[in-house]
This record gives structure tokens, C-alpha cells and sequence, in this order.
């Protein structure tokens, strides 16, 4: 039975961690030591995301968090809001996403433990680097993984709010390669590559395109001193969209332009790299996820409410590697601001759902 005392002191526990992307080291041993305390069999792969296997019956179901948290996440101090709410101190974030979805996977286990419950093998992939770009779930080492199906807990809200859709993302980094010159001797000679630059950026898709449609340029780096006319610049940036053709269709648009930007300055040279990021995906009827997940909501009386999300989760990443994941709210709301909270019984409520879906055992 999911015990509301212990997957509380879980979460207190895991937010005393400092774990911000990057830095991951000290949560990643801690989870690493209470899943084995379960008497799992758990290591990290060589990306540092933490593994771990409870055998069990059937078909394998994978549950899947991840370990990193974002600025400001440093000494976290959780404070109370009424019995139910826990917020931080106000000068950083919580850190719920995503330590609320590591809590709720170390209790589905000691649940199953101390019930003896019968279970579908249970797989546990807990990810580095979520928030700065997947890296951990891009760099996961997939043959510690035999699950088909799977769980990832990360998304707002309570456990029926589920991402129905996510977008396609490519992401884009330009390099413009000018011509260094004394700005004030002899500016002629040189070609400035912050000018190019800001040429190209001026074409580069950026803000809202259509509602389901988006562009930005991120950061632009060029230059060293003030006085000399700059030899390069780094443009970074990305394109979203749920339909993989609307997405396709701005990066060969950002292409043409980039090459119209080269014939007009032949003094310069732009280089440029285009890589999807993670593939987008829809619920269909007949998804494997969405059916037993929906199907264990329904039984426990919460109606699913799939809803289009732009961004991107390690289920996205999932996908691309034939692995049917659906992500689903563990009660956090306000994410990634110093307004995160923690809303205690929603918590509670996807900790029986995930313990549910991995006792259904046909």
C-alpha cells in the first residue's frame, strides 16, 4: 500500500540534494543506494543515468524520471503550505520536477515489496540532463532496457493529465566565419562576422508560427574586443512543431536562406549543422502506453485528459527507440519558477496509478 508519510520523506530527502544539471553525481549515487536497499539489481550506465531491474512476471513495464533539476536549485529549503502543499523557501525552485517522479517510483518498489505483490518486471531508468536537452535519455545505454512500454513521470498536474502530443525538434547551430581587422586602422580589410550573423539571424524562424508552430534564436556568440572587427560568431537555435512536415518545411527554409546570406557575403563562410533532437508523437488509439494506462485510470475512477504539450520529455526520446512511452503528472505545478509547488495528494494519486499499472500482470 502506498504509504503518504514515507513517499513524503522521500521527496524531502531527494530535495536536500543539490542536483542541477551537470551536477548529478551525489543524487545519482543516492538513488543508486535506496534502489539496491530494495534489493534491486541497480548501477549507472557510462552517461551516469541510474538502471535498475525487479523481476516479476509478464510483459516488462519501464518506469522512468529524471534526476536533474534547474536554476536557481541550490539549497533548496521546502516549506509547508496547510497540510497538503509544499513550496520552496521562495528564493529557489522545489525541485518536484522531477524529484516528485523518482519519489513515486521508490515507493511503487517498496509498496510492491512490503505487499509482496505480484508484478510485471519492473525496469527503473532515471536520467541525467533532462532539462538541458535529453542528454541523458540520448545517451542511455538502451541494452539495459527490454521493456516495450513505458511510464515516464514528468509532467504538471495530477496523474490523468497526460502529454497526448509532442513536438518534433530540431535544433540548429551556425557558424560564421569572417575576417579579422584593426576596427579603427584599416576596417576595410577585415569581414565582420557579427554583421553576417545578425543577417542571418534576421531570416531564422523565431516565435510563435502557427499554434502548434515555433522558432528561436537562443544565443549568439562572436567577437573578442571591442576594437577589432570580429573573424566569427555561433548562432544557436531551434525549431518545433507537432507536425514533422511544418517542421522539415522551416528547416529547409532556414537552409535557402543561410545560402542567400552566403552569396551576399562571399567574404565570409557559414556553416551550418540541422539535427532533429527527438521526434515528436501522437496517443493513437491502440498505443500500447496510452491503452493500459488509460484503462488503470479508468478503473481507478480518473478520467485521462491526453493534451498537446510543446516541449519535449525523454519520452520523446523513448519513442525514437520503438520503446511506447506515455508521461503522465506527478502534482507539481508552477515548474522551472521559485512559485513550484507540490500538491501532496496528487502525488499520492499517480503513485497508485504507476503501483496499479505494474500489478496488472496477465
Amino acid at each position: 500500500m502506498i504509504n503518504r508519510d514515507r513517499i513524503v520523506q522521500a521527496f524531502l530527502d531527494l530535495v536536500g540534494i543539490d542536483s542541477l544539471s551537470g551536477d548529478e553525481d551525489a543524487i545519482a549515487a543516492e538513488l543508486e543506494r535506496r534502489l539496491r536497499a530494495l534489493g534491486l539489481d541497480a548501477a549507472q550506465d557510462a552517461a551516469g543515468n541510474v538502471h535498475a531491474r525487479r523481476e516479476g512476471t509478464g510483459e516488462p513495464l519501464l518506469l522512468s524520471a529524471h534526476m536533474d533539476t534547474v536554476e536557481p536549485g541550490r539549497g533548496i529549503k521546502p516549506t509547508w503550505d496547510g497540510p497538503d502543499i509544499i513550496r520552496s523557501d521562495g528564493t529557489t525552485i522545489l525541485g518536484a520536477d522531477n524529484k516528485a517522479g523518482c519519489a513515486v517510483i521508490l515507493e511503487v518498489l517498496q509498496s510492491a515489496i512490503e505487499d509482496r505483490a505480484a508484478t510485471r518486471p519492473i525496469e527503473v531508468a532515471i536520467s541525467r540532463g533532462e532539462e538541458v536537452g535529453l542528454v541523458g535519455a540520448q545517451n542511455m545505454d538502451y541494452n539495459r532496457i527490454s521493456a516495450k512500454v513505458a511510464i515516464v513521470i514528468d509532467s504538471g498536474g495530477p496523474p490523468s493529465a497526460i502529454q497526448g502530443q509532442a513536438p518534433y525538434h530540431y535544433v540548429y547551430d551556425i557558424d560564421v566565419h569572417g575576417r579579422a581587422a584593426h576596427a579603427g586602422l584599416e576596417p576595410e580589410k577585415g569581414v565582420p562576422a557579427i554583421t553576417v550573423a545578425a543577417e542571418a539571424v534576421l531570416g531564422l524562424p523565431q516565435g510563435r508560427i502557427d499554434f502548434e508552430t515555433t522558432g528561436n534564436v537562443g544565443t549568439i556568440h562572436g567577437g573578442l574586443v571591442r576594437n577589432a572587427v570580429p573573424d566569427f560568431a555561433h548562432i544557436e537555435g531551434e525549431m518545433r512543431s507537432m507536425e514533422f512536415e511544418k517542421v522539415e518545411s522551416l528547416v529547409a527554409r532556414a537552409r535557402d536562406h543561410l545560402a542567400e546570406v552566403q552569396t551576399r557575403n562571399p567574404g565570409a563562410r557559414l556553416e551550418h549543422r540541422f539535427t532533429l533532437g527527438y521526434p515528436g508523437y501522437k496517443l493513437e488509439p491502440g498505443d500500447p502506453a496510452a491503452d493500459l494506462l488509460f484503462g488503470v485510470l479508468r478503473e481507478l475512477g480518473m478520467e485521462p485528459d491526453p493534451h498537446p504539450v510543446g516541449g519535449g520529455t525523454d519520452g520523446n526520446v523513448f519513442r525514437g527507440h520503438g520503446i511506447a512511452a506515455v508521461v503522465i503528472g506527478r502534482g507539481g505545478y508552477n515548474q522551472h519558477t521559485k512559485d513550484e509547488y507540490l500538491v501532496i495528494p496528487e502525488m499520492l494519486d499517480c503513485a497508485r496509478v504507476v503501483e496499479a499499472l505494474v500489478r496488472k500482470v496477465d
